[in-house]
């Protein structure tokens, strides 16, 4: 792994977040799936402090701006593997059986504890530190649907925090960043 994708440990450290579904298989197309995320969002920002500024649910990743008071990174590997459990039992009940068929070819080898893989490893973690850096992340995350030629405007995308910028319904409600974060200008 890369330096520049390791989490610092500090206090409330700002990361922009990729999670991305094994060789990039699109699961998240359906609402059902997308809940997995949203609940699972709702359930660590009550209970565990952390913080999610902005995110985007895509057919096969995810994009956040997230911070944890502690260890964003156990975090992370807690929400990425309770999410994949989550899928997993709905992808056995559903009639997708060809993606579990994926998500268990596409399994590293070494990978022996489990039968399938759903996350990719990683979340390649990027330190945010400047008003620059986070407004270009912010944009990159809301216009992902747009660039994607899913919506004509990023408010238009259910599952992103963009709603929340624009007051629409929303299935969650982000954080707000303010200047005790200290981003630099």
């Amino acid at each position: 792994m890369r330096t520049r994708y390791k989490f610092l440990e500090s206090e409330y450290n700002l990361y922009f977040l990729t999670f991305t579904v094994v060789e990039k298989i699109p699961v998240f197309t359906n609402s059902r799936y997308c809940e997995i995320i949203i609940k699972n969002f709702k359930y660590y920002s009550e209970n565990d402090d952390l913080k999610i500024f902005h995110y985007v649910i895509m057919d096969n990743h995810v994009h956040a701006v997230m911070s944890h008071k502690k260890d964003i990174g156990k975090v992370v590997q807690d929400f990425k593997k309770y999410t994949a459990k989550q899928a997993l039992e709905l992808l056995t009940n559903d009639s997708r059986q060809w993606i579990k068929y994926l998500l268990k070819f596409f399994k590293k080898p070494y990978k022996s504890v489990s039968t399938y893989q759903f996350w990719q490893e990683g979340s390649h973690p990027e330190l945010i530190q400047t008003q620059e850096i986070y407004n270009q992340k912010v944009e990159y995350i809301h216009n992902n649907p747009v660039k994607r030629g899913l919506v004509f405007e990023d408010k238009d995308w259910y599952y992103s925090s963009a709603r929340n910028l624009y007051g629409l319904e929303n299935p969650f409600k982000v954080d707000i960043l303010d200047d005790s974060w200290g981003l630099e200008v």
